[in-house]
């Protein structure tokens, strides 16, 4: 089973700013209300460590393009059983602004018994964050 979730805000803030915002991981605790911490080595392949809502991980991440994207896999204990593919796009526009495009690609057994969390409380959360962020990059112009 598949489902993905898609959220995306538009900054008034130039990539380069928002980008600065982002990788800022040590700075989570004090602002971010979804994703807690990241912690590690963030390159590609390598196993960082996510908090995100009480729930610890070690996802691989998968692409990190400075002011493009940030992706990482990460497994819920057994391979096939809940995967997520979560990923961060950064576009740049012309005036000056950052669309911010966050989204998740959940495959597993475990996916259909998961749908209305990540319907409601995990999309909540996205946007809640994608608030977050725009907030705090804004504040950096």
């Amino acid at each position: 089973m598949k489902y993905h979730i898609s959220t995306s805000i538009n900054i008034n803030a130039d990539v380069k700013t928002v980008w600065k915002t982002f990788t800022q991981f040590d700075q989570y605790p004090e602002w971010n209300s979804f994703i807690k911490s990241i912690k590690g080595n963030v390159a590609v392949g390598e196993k960082i460590n996510i908090e995100i809502d009480g729930m610890k991980f070690s996802p691989r991440v998968l692409a990190f393009d400075q002011e493009k994207e940030l992706t990482w896999l990460g497994s819920a204990s057994l391979k096939g059983i809940f995967d997520g593919r979560h990923s961060f796009k950064f576009q740049e526009n012309a005036n000056g602004t950052t669309d911010f495009i966050h989204e998740e690609h959940f495959r597993g057994i475990l996916v259909p018994f998961m749908k209305k969390k990540l319907q409601t409380e995990i999309v909540d959360g996205f946007k809640r964050w994608n608030e977050t962020l725009k907030e705090k990059s804004e504040q950096q112009v």
